[in-house]
């Protein structure tokens, strides 16, 4: 063979010196990642619905990528803020977003924020699916929906709801409920589920929308009770508490979901690779059941059905936001 001249030497040498430049994240870096720990955002705080199912799936991601996986939790504005700095963090890979299908409710409620959920984040994948469940206040008069409506309807404005804030799936099953009802229970918006279930419990607000996970434990202790659930199938983990469909508002349906994105520009590779590593954590059978036991359903997938998911629900979440009239407080 033989040896290439010092010209065409030169010539490669420039060519491979100029991709190395234009493309930071060289085959070498990208098979070394991480080499570092990673920061999952939970724009959340501790114990709700999004932060339960972060810190099931934490330690089994931490083996799957070889690196600490740390949990960093950045409440407030509906899960916007938390989600503000994954957006503006380095497309590396070591800041991921770990949220609620908040994320595409929170354009229609906040116009004006920071960043563009689609331009500024590339997904990752679905982790897991659930409703949200509507939970009560023991001390309050009523057993079911129908009763719940009754009470609504014979005292206007005198019952309240809390969710884990402006935008979250929670938010907009409340409004649904009272827009399919025509009554008026005021949203009382938290910065958690946490928070949120400690009200309830304690008669600060009567009602309760929120992720199964965030309420599970108190819903099984008799802390407080279930009315209803938002899908139009029972939960795996409360299969005897009804959905609105059953209570007799058949066009009532609000899903939620958990998932992973990073911020806009990071490699494809780091993609995959966080993608691999999800996929292969939620194949765990003992993952799966953790999931089961929260009322959450493992989902897994590619990047681009998160992608078409998260496209799709933007405009249905806009429109409903516009019918009932929806403000950020």
């Amino acid at each position: 063979m033989k040896m290439l001249s010092r010209r065409r030497q030169s010539l490669v040498a420039a060519l491979l010196g100029a991709l190395s430049l234009a493309c930071p994240w060289g085959a070498q870096a990208q098979s070394s990642y991480p080499d570092k720990p990673m920061r999952f955002v939970v724009p959340y705080p501790p114990g709700g619905g999004t932060d339960v199912i972060a810190r099931i799936v934490q330690n089994r991601l931490s083996a799957a990528l070889g690196q600490n996986v740390l949990i960093d939790n950045k409440g407030g504005a509906g899960g916007s803020l938390g989600s503000e700095l994954v957006a503006k963090a380095a497309p590396d890979g070591y800041t991921v977003l770990f949220t609620l299908s908040s994320h595409t409710i929170n354009p229609a409620i906040y116009p004006k924020l920071s960043f563009d959920t689609i331009k500024d984040f590339e997904p990752v994948g679905t982790v897991a699916s659930l409703p949200q469940i509507l939970v009560a206040n023991n001390a309050l008069p009523v057993r079911n929906v129908a009763e719940l409506i009754a009470l609504a309807k014979a005292k206007p404005d005198s019952l309240s709801f809390a969710s884990v804030g402006n935008g979250s799936p929670g938010h907009l099953a409340g409004e649904l409920f009272n827009l399919r009802t025509n009554t008026q229970i005021t949203h009382i918006p938290y910065r958690g589920g946490g928070p949120a279930v400690t009200d309830l419990i304690g008669g600060q607000v009567q009602l309760l929308w929120v992720s199964i996970p965030a309420a599970a434990q108190f819903v099984k202790a008799g802390k407080v009770k279930a009315l209803a659930v938002s899908t139009l199938k029972r939960s795996t983990a409360f299969p005897d508490v009804p959905t609105m469909h059953e209570a007799g508002l058949t066009d009532f349906e609000v899903d939620s979901w958990y998932a992973m994105l990073v911020p806009a520009k990071t490699p494809r590779p780091i993609i995959d690779k966080l993608n691999r590593a999800l996929n292969t954590v939620l194949a765990e059978a003992p993952i799966r059941s953790q999931l089961l036991e929260q009322g959450s359903e493992a989902v897994g997938g590619t990047p681009e059905a998160l992608g078409k998911v998260i496209a799709a629900e933007i405009p249905k979440w806009n429109k409903l936001v516009k019918d009932a009239k929806i403000k950020a407080d």
